[in-house]
């Protein structure tokens, strides 16, 4: 094997080819093979890449079959990327890919990416965090039809702390969170659902706790989509940043000049 190369993990953003990194577009130019999630992903992403670099869609492969394609690129002295729709820190598979890869002995790192979230809030325009309305957020999903959620991170446990709530991979069960979490939030509380947020296909829509079921319905969303729920969404909401309060102290600059 080929000691000096490493498998990148490369988070791809929410699937726009001009919301890479500039990190991730030059490991993209000289990746001899690509693994991107097809699904997800903007073909022009693709466009980053160089001509004749080994282009691998993984929306068919189980682990272990991309785990085959990384180590046999390894092997034959091949730099690969993996790319990861988002950030790779956020349901990205990164953990279980990479065990498999220390199995093998093959180096890797990983190169973050504009998580999905992020660019739904940039699109409509919020801060998920306003002063005296939410200083939290919770990146959480559903459990239906994916992994089993640890018992301690139920979604109405996260909703009593009544912070600005991010759900993901659960686009196909608004009705049920929602009608999960009303107790907390109540059915005025807004809800905004983005779908491929950056994308040519991007969707946005806006509801309150009671109404959002019914607009992703109508809407036949299925995939793709984060569900920002939160009084952080209503643009009459909020306090003012002591941080940038006139009133607050200010430390004074270090004088240029010598004291003596």
């Amino acid at each position: 094997m080929g000691a000096d190369v490493t498998v990148h993990f490369v988070g791809a953003g929410p699937g726009a080819a001009d919301l890479l990194t500039v990190r991730a577009t030059r490991m993209l130019a000289a990746a001899d093979v690509v693994l991107y999630p097809g699904t997800y992903l903007d073909p022009e992403v693709l466009t980053h890449c160089a001509p004749d670099a080994d282009l691998v869609d993984t929306q068919g492969l189980d682990l272990d079959r991309i785990t085959e394609r990384l180590v046999r690129a390894h092997a034959a002295d091949r730099d690969v990327v993996r790319l990861t729709s988002g950030d790779p820190s956020l349901y990205s598979a990164l953990s279980e890919q990479t065990r498999r890869l220390d199995a093998h002995g093959v180096p890797w790192d990983v190169t973050p990416g504009v998580p999905a979230y992020a660019a739904a809030s940039a699109l409509v325009g919020r801060e998920l965090t306003v002063p005296l309305v939410a200083q939290s957020v919770v990146l959480t999903r559903t459990a239906a039809r994916s992994t089993a959620m640890p018992e301690s991170e139920s979604l109405t446990a996260f909703a009593a702390t009544r912070a600005t709530l991010v759900l993901h991979l659960a686009i196909r069960r608004v009705r049920a969170l929602m009608d999960r979490i009303v107790s907390e939030y109540g059915d005025d509380c807004p809800v905004v659902v983005v779908y491929r947020a950056s994308q040519p296909e991007e969707t946005v829509l806006r509801g309150t706790v009671a109404t959002i079921a019914d607009r992703v319905e109508e809407a036949g969303l299925r995939q793709a989509a984060v569900v920002l729920v939160g009084r952080a969404l209503d643009p009459e909401g909020g306090g003012e940043s002591f941080l940038y309060d006139p009133a607050r102290p200010r430390l004074s600059a270090p004088s240029s000049g010598t004291t003596g």
